[in-house]
């Protein structure tokens, strides 16, 4: 029996399922779905040189992974990859070979810096520093049970304080692009990120399947958006939060968790059981905002880099 690895396929909806099952069993805190999982493969921008990869042995599939350059970042030479293996076929070598195929992709179109994301454990510790990544920045999972964990009064909203949902925004989407390319620029993390695509940010984001934009809350400050909750569903019961955050000069003022607690209530009254978001690890205030409306950390991750040769 020989482990190989080859592309996803696309058009192949059983391939698609499956990938998207895997990469669920082994990180269920984030809302993986065939639809999502297409939508990344197509659009994607060309210039990142995305794949997604399968591992199989005799027609199973053992492991996924996604590849990438890190093409809006205005530092060249970065690649990513995020390998994720079944939890029951661990130490077939799946992880080996699909680490190996990525590096070459990624190193043949010049990457010569790699980020790869591992939850924390000390078995995904020893497989990345053996292969010569060195551990970084960490990052939080958490979880908030919708059904049983109430959530905090909604406070009042400030004076010239508005409350929206992206699909308020359906006939002219660009003033959350300009929001989020501001959030996103100051988010923490190793590979700086830069929008200024609006074309690609369409393609990518505004129309992403999981995006739910009657519970993505907006919060306008004397008209203009000024905080944002990003939320994200799978068809069934669960919800993610992709991005929370505030404009640079309204800041301080509370709006982000006020955009936050709304969405969830919104997702709780649409029947929603589960919530799931991600912190940086060093973003105190917003751990400290999220464990306030309930949520408790579930999992942590740690994010490994390479340099190559």
């Amino acid at each position: 029996m020989t482990v190989t690895v080859r592309d996803l396929r696309p058009d192949d909806r059983s391939d698609v399922e499956t990938f998207a099952h895997v990469r669920h069993l082994a990180l269920p805190y984030i809302l993986w779905t065939p639809a999502g999982i297409l939508h990344t493969l197509t659009r994607t921008p060309p210039e990142a040189r995305f794949r997604s990869l399968v591992a199989e042995e005799d027609g199973e599939v053992l492991g996924t992974a996604q590849v990438s350059l890190a093409y809006d970042s205005p530092e060249p030479g970065q690649g990513l990859l995020n390998i994720y293996v079944h939890p029951d076929r661990v130490r077939r070598g799946a992880g080996g070979l699909l680490v190996r195929a990525a590096e070459e992709h990624l190193a043949g179109h010049g990457a010569t810096r790699l980020f790869a994301w591992l939850l924390d454990t000390p078995a995904n510790r020893a497989f990345a520093e053996r292969r010569g990544y060195h551990a970084g920045r960490s990052a939080h999972f958490l979880r908030l049970d919708l059904r049983r964990t109430p959530l905090p009064p909604l406070p009042a909203l400030p004076a010239g304080v508005e409350l929206r949902t992206a699909a308020d925004f359906a006939e002219d989407p660009r003033p959350l692009f300009e929001l989020d390319a501001q959030t996103t620029a100051d988010e923490p993390s190793d590979v700086d990120t830069e929008f200024t695509d609006y074309q690609a940010w369409l393609a990518e984001t505004w129309e992403h399947p999981l995006l739910d934009r009657e519970l993505t809350t907006v919060v306008l400050a004397d008209g203009r958006p000024a905080a944002f909750s990003v939320a994200y569903t799978d068809g069934g019961s669960r919800y993610g939060t992709a991005m929370t955050g505030t404009a640079r000069a309204h800041r301080g003022r509370g709006l982000a968790k006020l955009a936050k607690i709304h969405s969830l209530y919104r997702a709780r009254a649409a029947g929603l059981a589960e919530a799931f978001t991600g912190n940086d690890a060093g973003n105190g205030p917003m751990i400290a905002i999220n464990k306030r409306l309930g949520y408790e950390i579930c999992a942590t991750e740690v994010r490994y880099v390479r340099e190559l040769a």
